[in-house]
């Protein structure tokens, strides 16, 4: 397994679990998870204090714990979605330092760990007071309650504003061989975190019937008959679609964040991300060369 180094000289596996979709009613299947993503050598778990509405946190990171001798485990969450876990329903957004401060203690015990490896604004607007939200991130980190803070957006104002005026160390985006708005936010000096690399099995071999089902509209400014023709090209090459997806991320230096909900997904894309290995750089050069760049409008002032 290869690494990266962030700014605050903690490693992540440059293959890391998200775990939003675990299968939080059947704890055998999350351990069977949790234990293949750890003996393949991922020590980055990625939650969210929204997710299940903190049945998420409260499910992993206690199954993560009885790992924690034998394993190096890095925990990231991510906080800003203010919500009430008895009604199960999101209330508002709220990213203020007051409600900072609190969410933070509530992620860490449910977590049931020490300190939170990385804590993750949940969102973010440019309207927000991003000054007071930074200063909570900085005070959190100089208390020990969290360990390193970053952002999970793909509004240009807002990590612009974030990578220019704090510390951050990771950014948390949408990017793929296919949706490529997010290569303009790359940055050597922060540590990107890409989500969709797989684009709800767009990028699949089960990529016609997504085709049909998710994207008959197009998306991610392709039409459908684009996209239709982009996979057509990818598919000419002599790898499965999820390889060369993974391939694109590895090539473009970034963590890859693969969500799954059960141990077989996940063996299978530990399997495909090895094949990815036998693509050449030129190889995936030239398939990037034949997709256009892409560029998200909203947000950029």
């Amino acid at each position: 397994m290869k690494y990266i180094i962030t700014k605050d000289n903690q490693s992540i596996s440059r293959f890391s679990l998200g775990c939003m979709n675990l299968p939080l009613g059947n704890t055998k299947e999350i351990n069977d998870i949790l234990r293949l993503a750890l003996e393949f050598g991922v020590n980055f778990f990625d939650t969210a204090d929204l997710y299940q509405y903190g049945r998420n946190e409260a499910t992993v990171g206690p199954l993560l714990h009885d790992y924690m001798k034998h394993f190096d485990i890095k925990i990231g969450t991510k906080v800003g979605n203010e919500f009430d876990s008895a009604l199960r329903e999101k209330i508002r957004w709220n990213p203020s330092g007051d409600y900072i401060n609190r969410a933070a203690i509530d992620s860490k015990l449910r977590l049931g760990i020490p300190s939170i490896d990385l804590y993750q604004l949940h969102g973010g607007t440019i309207e927000d007071n991003i000054d007071e939200t930074i200063a909570t991130f900085e005070e959190l980190k100089r208390r020990g309650i969290i360990k390193s803070y970053g952002i999970s957006s793909i509004r240009k104002n807002v990590i612009d504003y974030y990578k220019e005026n704090s510390n951050i160390a990771t950014l948390m985006t949408d990017l793929s061989i296919l949706k490529t708005q997010g290569e303009e936010f790359l940055d050597e000096n922060i540590v990107t975190l890409a989500r969709g690399g797989l684009m709800q099995g767009l990028l699949s071999n089960k990529h016609e019937n997504v085709l049909e089902k998710k994207f008959n509209k197009g998306t991610y400014g392709y039409t459908y008959d684009e996209l239709k023709q982009m996979l057509m090209m990818l598919t000419d090459y002599n790898h499965s679609l999820e390889s060369i997806a993974f391939k694109y991320l590895d090539y473009m230096n970034v963590v890859t964040l693969n969500g799954v909900s059960s141990a077989k997904q996940l063996e299978q894309n530990i399997g495909h991300y090895l094949d990815a290995e036998s693509i050449s750089n030129d190889e995936i050069k030239e398939i990037r060369g034949n997709i256009k760049t892409l560029y998200y409008e909203n947000h950029r002032e």
